[in-house]
């Protein structure tokens, strides 16, 4: 296929992987959430009427509808575990909000059933909406493909039909169908769902191409080598989903002595109920003495006492930019013990620019001539490259003249005539013939290898043929990426891991400005599961912090996964368990820091409750301990505990926080 320069044209919204359409569950589409909505709706229209003073039969009715509608499903839920010989918190806690119903406490058995039924629903949507995203991403690899014959003719046909050995045709904006290599032409392709890298890739004889990337320019000519079912972008989907089937299961701590707990409170209501009928006592009396029992030792308390602290911290991170989807998962924060970032769009900003301007000697132009020579040739073009060019032109200010008679080369860099000059911009080895013939190819060849070695893409500027200067351009580190490092490094008492589908020589680059000394480069989707297992037999608890398409598998194997919020892939931000919506990397150790701090504070409060059921038991037990007395000391230590949750909420609690991850 001919090297003569082609116009490149500009991917429409059609073709770009971004444009794919995405579905999405509707929040009330879920019954859980119609169930709960309801039954928050009853609960909000029975309160004020039960606390102005309204007769019993207003408000009363409400509430009942509340249960039922709230707790249906969970009663369901745990008569099916019951089954199963599984007695499980859910149906524990409608058995004390009915009995809180029978004793007089109607409302705070209502709350109870609303926060559960409020707290399933949430845990529903948070499942569909992964699962919507993960079938999305299926929507990158397009429907169709040109396939070729044997005899020179074109045919579409749908991708799922392509068999190995096929050769298909992909022509300039279009996205690849199959996973394969290319045999004739060259193009550039941006691969960055697959492999994170922020710059198209040049495509030629012989290199390897991936399903749903998106050619740039150049008609390529691609032999399939994968069936689509086995497809990097495929894998990537069945990763994700196998990943969030087998990932341990996520418990809030009380949760974990659930069973223990529930069994023996059953196990002792009755006994006091039955014990002193055995002896001859009243049977209103053992009732009585055992409803009281239900109620005071009930776990409520000690849900209740567990939440607050959580959902407050959840609240704090919220202002501050971080949104962690769950108590769960603001818990799981502060376990962990182990660091891996991604490169391209977490400790970088995702978007290349140029960072130094070299005019090389004699050429008689200064660094803001030499790139306003750059963008003005550049201008037409629809290039990261040329767009990283054309902003830095217009930060310094620079007047940009116009071009004519451009033209677009893949893999090799664009021509235009500006201000009467031939002016070639594009990459040095293939500009420069890939042999220095003089000094002053010399010069520019030995100042692109420089350029290169420090991790930066150098690109060479020609004028009439002869160069006249060279621009370095490299992904930006973002402000708080070193800080940030430091302080995930101390946190978690071992030193951070990056892991990059880019080249070994930038990621090498970038970690040695951000202190990171364990680099693993050019790793696909896979190699960066493969690496958090690794970490995870080793028995660590492992935080993965990434944005992409590539990083979504490895979010959805760690201990805990964080994504990027701005640019951010729709799965990466559907499998992670928490978001930084501004993209503000220093607050990733301040939310670990403040997970630790209400997971104290879930200490403290599982202390103060366990004191008063303890002592309220025991008066039950060894003397007789009046019902309303008992409600009141059980609704008291709620109280408390819930107060002392609550100072998450405050500022001083973020401050200190941030204090703490940078000490």
């Amino acid at each position: 296929m001919s090297s003569t320069l082609i116009e490149r044209p500009a991917p429409t919204a059609a073709q770009s992987p971004a444009a794919a359409p995405r579905r999405r569950t509707r929040v009330f589409a879920l019954p859980e959430a119609r169930w709960a909505a309801a039954a928050m709706v009853l609960f909000l229209i029975a309160l004020p009427l039960q606390l102005t003073g309204a007769p019993a039969w207003a408000w009363g009715p409400l509430y009942a509808l509340a249960y039922a509608t709230g707790g249906w499903e969970p009663g369901w839920a745990g008569l099916q575990a019951l089954k199963e010989k599984t007695l499980d918190v859910d149906l524990l806690m409608i058995v004390a909000a009915l009995g809180a119903a029978a004793v007089g406490q109607v409302m705070d058995g209502a709350l109870l059933i609303v926060i559960f039924a409020t707290s399933g629903a949430l845990e529903a949507l948070a499942t569909a909406r992964t699962a919507d995203s993960v079938r999305g991403l299926l929507d990158l690899a397009p429907a169709t493909a040109t396939r070729l014959a044997a005899d020179g003719g074109e045919e579409t046909v749908p991708t799922a039909q392509l068999a190995v050995g096929d050769s298909i045709l992909v022509r300039p904006g279009e996205r690849i169908g199959a996973d394969g290599r290319v045999l004739e032409g060259a193009g550039e392709v941006d691969q960055a769902t697959i492999t994170g890298e922020p710059l198209p890739v040049a495509k030629g004889t012989g290199d390897e191409v991936f399903a749903g990337t998106l050619n740039g320019a150049g008609a390529l000519r691609i032999r399939v080598e994968r069936d689509a079912a086995d497809s990097v972008i495929a894998r990537i989907v069945a990763m994700v989903e196998e990943a969030s089937e087998t990932k341990a299961p996520t418990q809030l701590f009380i949760e974990k002595v659930e069973q223990r707990y529930s069994i023996g409170m059953v196990v002792a209501t009755l006994a006091v109920f039955a014990v002193p009928l055995a002896f001859g006592a009243a049977f209103t009396g053992s009732l009585l003495r055992a409803m009281t029992f239900m109620i005071v030792a009930s776990p409520c308390a000690v849900v209740l006492a567990t939440m607050p602290p959580l959902l407050s911290a959840i609240a704090n991170a919220g202002r501050h930019g971080v949104l962690v989807k769950s108590a769960v998962v603001m818990e799981r924060l502060g376990q962990v013990d182990a660091v891996a970032l991604d490169k391209t769009g977490t400790l970088t900003e995702g978007t290349p620019r140029v960072t130094e301007i070299r005019p090389l000697a004699g050429a008689g132009l200064t660094e803001d001539e030499l790139l306003a020579l750059a963008a003005a040739a550049e201008h037409p073009s629809e290039h990261p490259l040329a767009r990283a060019v054309l902003d830095a032109a217009r930060g310094r200010g620079l007047a940009i003249a116009t071009a004519e008679d451009f033209r677009s080369a893949p893999g090799i860099g664009v021509t235009a005539t500006v201000d009467g000059r031939a002016v070639a911009v594009g990459a040095p080895a293939r500009l420069l013939g890939g042999v220095a013939a003089d000094a002053v190819g010399a010069h520019a060849a030995a100042l692109a290898e420089e350029l290169e070695a420090g991790g930066r893409t150098a690109v060479l500027v020609e004028a009439d043929g002869v160069p006249v200067g060279l621009l370095g351009i490299a992904d930006r580190l973002r402000p708080d990426a070193a800080v940030t490092v430091a302080a995930l490094g101390s946190l978690a008492g071992t030193a951070p891991l990056l892991l990059t589908g880019d080249n070994p020589r930038a990621a090498a680059r970038l970690a040695a400005e951000v202190g990171i000394t364990d680099v693993r480069a050019g790793l696909l989707p896979q190699d960066k599961v493969a690496a958090v297992q690794q970490q995870e037999r080793a028995g660590r608890k492992v935080l993965v912090i990434g944005d992409g398409v590539n990083d979504a598998p490895a979010l959805a194997a760690a201990h805990t996964g964080i994504a990027m919020g701005r640019a951010g892939s729709d799965l990466a931000l559907e499998t992670a368990d928490a978001v930084i919506v501004r993209d503000e990397l220093a607050t990733v150790p301040a939310v670990v820091a403040l997970s630790r701090r209400a997971r104290s504070f879930v200490v403290q409060n599982l202390t103060i409750a366990g004191l008063f059921i303890t002592a309220l038991v025991v008066w039950d037990l060894v003397a007789t301990l009046p019902l309303p007395l008992g409600v009141l000391g059980h609704e008291g230590s709620t109280v408390i505990v819930g107060l002392n949750g609550l100072r998450l909420l405050r500022e001083t609690a973020w401050t200190k926080a941030r204090t703490e991850a940078s000490a």
